[in-house]
């Protein structure tokens, strides 16, 4: 495999490596929405919540488009969303998984 697909494969991996990312992406599979629709669900600074796009909009997981002075955010590919899925999913059986052995051992 082309070692430049890996590269670009960490970015966005880099990119979702932050759970306020994560938490904007989860809220932008319902639909697109502006910065302000963000800062409110999450209630962080609009600042905090651009850069979180910036990042995002760099590493191809999100697009943006600008109606007035309102820019509105989606995601880029619906795959991102099911690859964020499938992970969340993984997590949730590795942890039920713990959980078992842990409580066993007791």
């Amino acid at each position: 495999m082309d070692r430049t697909l890996f590269h670009l494969h960490a970015e966005v991996c880099k990119a979702l490596a932050n759970a306020k990312r994560l938490e904007i992406l989860n809220l932008l599979r319902g639909g697109e929405m502006t910065v302000g629709d963000v800062v409110k669900h999450m209630r962080v600074s609009k600042a905090n919540v651009s850069q979180h796009l910036a990042v995002m909009r760099r590493a191809g997981i999100v697009e943006s488009r600008r109606d007035g002075a309102n820019v509105y955010y989606r995601v880029s590919n619906p795959k991102v969303t099911r690859a964020c899925e499938l992970m969340r999913e993984v997590l949730m059986e590795h942890h039920t998984r713990t959980e078992k052995i842990l409580r066993h051992q007791r």
